[in-house]
């Protein structure tokens, strides 16, 4: 698993190609994450803190922007939002950095660990926590569009795993035996953006990574690809809509470049260069 410093940034866009998708150009905002574990908004031009999340990188950013949800040392879920933190649940694992929460698609709930349990509560605390299913892949959970799966790393860093949540049933996925990272997942839930270590030397302690190489894995089939996108790839992440925005290296900065579901380039978005090794979390309509 590893280990990264992270300092907060986002994004400034600079639209390119028009394509034949009906999908609207992203808007200009993002979320990073940075140094001391800071969560940080940029839209418009202006830079806002999300969250300072604490000593472990186990954070989590809303879709939306608007929220973060974090693990604390001593094992307590916290959310930030509308300039308040309020601890949701208390008694968790602690001190694992791998074990992130992740929210759901509309911003509305955070799921976690909680042993070999995934489970899921509401951020405006109208409800008791709700479990989604057992599963061994707990680390660095992603959450599909679509409500159905959510997946994850095991502790050992040797599997993959994906769990129904509405039959609880968790499976794993093929083609995987080792990983350090679970990035997003495509709307369906049936591809995973991931991280595959060159061997089982590299695995590092299962903080967020500020930069990986991205790996789009098929849950089912286990076949592997990489983003068809020129220059070295940093990084990348589904949106909700099945968009996937690929981060690519670059010397002052970073760029951003967003396809539509076949692969088809949409846009390049421009990075600040402030932006340049931060963790990239969210890009935000």
């Amino acid at each position: 698993m590893k280990t990264c410093v992270l300092a907060a940034a986002v994004v400034v866009l600079a639209p390119t190609a028009a394509s034949a998708s009906a999908a609207p150009e992203l808007s200009g905002a993002a979320i990073y994450a940075g140094s001391n574990n800071q969560l940080s908004r940029y839209q418009g031009g202006e830079w806002s803190t999300l969250a300072k999340t604490g000593d472990l990188p186990q954070f989590a950013a809303s879709p939306d922007g608007r929220k973060a949800a974090w693990l604390t040392s001593d094992g307590r879920l916290q959310i930030r939002q509308g300039g308040r933190t309020t601890t949701m649940v208390s008694g968790l694992q602690g001190g694992t950095p791998c074990l992130t929460p992740v929210w759901s698609a509309d911003s509305t709930e955070v799921a976690y660990p909680q042993g070999d349990t995934i489970m899921a509560v509401k951020a405006d605390a109208t409800a008791a926590p709700r479990r989604l299913g057992r599963s061994r892949g707990v680390c660095h959970l992603a959450w599909s569009a679509d409500g159905r799966y959510v997946a994850g790393y095991t502790g050992e860093a040797d599997a993959l795993y994906r769990l129904n949540v509405k039959t609880g049933k968790s499976a794993q996925a093929k083609g995987v035996s080792l990983i350090t990272h679970v990035q997003s997942m495509s709307p369906d839930g049936r591809h995973a953006i991931v991280e595959v270590p060159r061997n089982a030397d590299t695995l590092g302690d299962g903080s967020w990574p500020s930069r990986f190489k991205p790996v789009v894995v098929d849950t089912a089939t286990g076949k592997r690809r990489t983003p068809k996108v020129k220059g070295r790839l940093i990084g990348a992440l589904y949106l909700p809509d099945g968009r996937m925005v690929v981060r690519v290296a670059g010397t002052e900065h970073n760029t951003l470049v967003v396809l539509d579901r076949a692969g088809a380039e949409l846009q390049r978005i421009e990075e600040p260069a402030k932006a340049k090794n931060q963790a990239l979390l969210q890009v935000l309509p």
